[in-house]
């Protein structure tokens, strides 16, 4: 027999490799539907899966959120710093590792990589800081033809007013032939830049081209901003940093998006605000827009579209109907008709209080489906109190002095959200099988309090000039007395000094870390203020008269903070965290789980309660949906047709992300990013792969 030099055959097998064998894209594919054909791993045989390598990264300085890809024969995947690696599928073993320089702090958070080919070109694509770039995929090596040796600025296509603000990405970009469109993150504050949509060519990094997602004059949808200064850069967001789904027959990208900036007051923007929390369908060539539908009117709750739709083909009435499917932070399923935007169950504009703070003009109505029936639940009523809670009387007065009910609008005297900022449906995104027609979508039912003070701008009183801008910036999340709320991932501030330097702290404010946004725009001097204050270093008689700025609000969100009993577990009665399989051809939910456990609660009695879950489920054609993404450390496999639970591990730290499944040397493969950290959760620097 003659045997083919090595380099041939290598090359004759990837030729020869079936790509649905593989795990290309981000949440497996362009239709975001995160299922694997492959049936090695079954319902017969799950319980013998065992853990066949585990990666170390070395990296515990944020959260890992990212969804490995792996096509051609190696995996993609990136570290809490988001340095990206190639690993050996099979065996773990690290192939090439792209390091940033010592010099060079990415206080970024991802959640995976693109990749796009063309004859021997191959490319990985991802974002850190305000920066995407593109490596060779075989080596490592940054594509030094790509924009300026091989990175191109996120602000390129977002005009002056991006120029210092807070602009990243967390999410990988959808390629469409030789473009790739972004996905962007930016401040929820009255410093937001604009959330317009780009396509980058990927070969040369030039934009291609830019959809405004809040139009200027003469552009569809621009009367929807009645009073909004916007062309004077007053508003900002309306952004897409959920991901996004490409139909590469039709060439159109389905385009989730967020709510405008300020997020919780929209007295300088009424109108509903397209194009905010709307779902776009644009042409992939060129970005004009097809059709939308706006999910949210006038958003001040932060309802953004938390995650890709998903591209399906459903049978309803006998009848084939491709659509495109979105799940909300409400728990509420839109299906529409992915040629026109047509609904495809019903969808009404129901009525919702408008009584909101002086200023605000609410929308009187919003949209709601008829039909699938909500995931999670929206309503809050006294009776829904946590029955377990040792301070139940304390919760029931506190309860009484707030708003709660859907769409209650934001308040002095606080308004819960519920379920809460974070869904609801959250940001891994909701699996579907073509097979049964069923969608999977875990959820989380944590209320939140939603509370405005009045800005203190507007008052008179001497403050010192660091407080000030501690009260701007930073206030919200970690608490005018610098307390923080670390139940809800926001750190005390107080005795900053004896944690950190001042070198941190400046690389913290300018770049953010994690889920925290960047103040680039504060410039040095205030910086060096604003740290003098974190340190309590500021110079005596360094005091401002307060005076109301041009970009000033008349009210400021207390924070986020979650509505909690005296130990720290959900105000409202279990479930707290759900999987639910949904029928899209009936709109029927099929089945429910409470999803993730608090072994001290069951040790107690009490009922399986569920957990906060952060990260999707993905579903195989050997009827499994696998899930990790709970508080409790472990990973799960359910009978996809009924929900039973088949099988279960232990993780080395919580999997806050979505898994991939794959087959390499001719077996099948289960792996996840476990990087632990959100939720005050231990911290975790490895992915895991099980197999048979």
């Amino acid at each position: 027999m003659r045997y083919l030099p090595a380099f041939v055959l290598i090359f004759f097998v990837a030729a020869i490799k079936k790509p649905d064998k593989e795990w290309p894209e981000y949440l497996g594919g362009p239709d975001r539907n995160h299922y694997s054909p492959l049936d090695q791993v079954n319902r017969t045989n799950v319980t013998k899966l065992k853990k066949a390598w585990e990666y170390h990264t070395g990296d515990t300085s944020g959260q890992m959120q990212c969804n490995p890809i792996i096509v051609d024969g190696l995996l993609y995947a990136t570290t809490a710093s988001v340095e990206v690696f190639a690993l050996e599928p099979a065996t773990g073993r690290e192939v090439w590792r792209f390091r940033k320089s010592g010099d060079v702090q990415w206080y970024s958070l991802s959640r995976g990589v693109s990749y796009w080919k063309k004859g021997e070109d191959r490319r990985i694509l991802f974002t850190a800081g305000e920066w995407l770039y593109a490596l060779d995929a075989q080596t490592g090596k940054p594509v030094i033809g790509f924009g300026d040796s091989g990175r191109v600025s996120l602000k390129s296509g977002l005009g002056i007013s991006a120029k210092n603000k807070f602009v990243i990405s967390s999410t990988p970009g959808a390629i469409f032939e030789d473009l790739i469109i972004m996905p962007l993150r930016l401040s929820e504050g009255s410093d937001a830049a604009p959330g317009y949509v780009q396509a980058f060519d990927v070969q040369s990094g030039k934009v291609k081209w830019v959809f405004r997602t809040i139009p200027s004059p003469g552009e569809f949808g621009y009367t929807t901003w009645e009073s909004a200064n916007h062309l004077n850069e007053d508003v900002g967001g309306a952004n897409s940093w959920s991901g996004m789904s490409v139909d590469h027959k039709r060439g159109m990208v389905f385009v989730p998006t967020g709510s405008a900036a300020f997020d919780f007051y929209g007295g300088n923007r009424k109108g509903n605000n397209l194009f905010a929390n709307s779902l776009l369908a644009l042409d992939a060539r060129t970005g004009k827009r097809k059709w939308h539908f706006q999910l949210v009117h006038h958003d001040v709750w932060d309802r953004d579209l938390p995650s890709p739709p998903n591209l399906v083909t459903i049978n309803r009435n006998g009848k084939s109907i491709d659509v495109v499917v979105q799940a909300t932070k409400a728990g509420y399923i839109y299906v529409f008709d992915r040629e026109n935007g047509t609904p495809v169950y019903e969808v009404r504009e129901k009525s919702f209080p408008v009584n909101g703070v002086e200023g605000e003009q609410l929308s009187p109505t919003q949209p709601i489906p008829v039909a699938p029936l909500p995931f999670a639940r929206n309503q809050f009523r006294e009776e829904d109190l946590n029955p377990w809670a040792e301070n139940l009387e304390e919760l029931k007065e506190r309860f009484r002095k707030m708003r709660a009910g859907e769409f209650q609008p934001p308040s002095l005297e606080g308004t819960i959200i519920f379920p809460g900022f974070d869904g609801g449906a959250e940001w891994g995104g909701s699996a579907f099988d073509q097979e049964t027609g069923l969608l999977y979508v875990n959820s989380n039912e944590m209320p939140w309090v939603l509370k405005l003070n009045k800005n203190k701008k507007y008052t008179n009183s001497l403050i010192s000039k660091g407080k000030s801008i501690y009260l701007k910036y930073c206030s919200s999340c970690h608490r005018e007395d610098l307390t923080g709320n670390p139940q809800s991932g926001y750190p005390s501030l107080v005795n900053i000094s004896e944690r950190r330097d001042v070198a941190f702290l400046n690389s913290i404010i300018s770049q953010g870390k994690g889920m925290m946004t960047g103040f680039p725009q504060i410039s040095k001097e205030d910086k060096e203020v604003l740290v003098d204050f974190l340190l309590a270093k500021e110079k005596k008689g360094d005091f401002v008269q307060n005076q109301t700025k041009k970009d000033e609000l008349p009210y400021v969100f207390d924070g986020y903070n979650k509505f909690l009993d005296k130990n720290g577990y959900p105000a409202v009665k279990p479930p707290w965290g759900q999987l639910t399989a949904i029928n899209l051809n009936t709109g029927e939910i099929v089945w429910k789980n409470r999803l993730g456990e608090f072994r001290e609660l069951t040790a107690r009695g009490i009922p399986q309660t569920g957990t906060e879950n952060y990260g999707g489920a993905v579903v195989t054609k050997g009827g499994l949906v696998f899930i990790a993404a709970t508080k409790d450390e472990r990973i799960r496999a359910f009978d996809k047709l009924n929900g039973k639970l088949l099988w279960e591990a232990e993780l080395p730290a919580c999997g806050f992300a979505t898994p991939s499944v794959y087959e390499a040397n001719g077996k099948q493969y289960l792996v996840v990013a476990c990087g632990g950290t959100k939720l005050g959760t231990k911290k975790g620097d490895s992915y895991v792969a099980f197999a048979l």
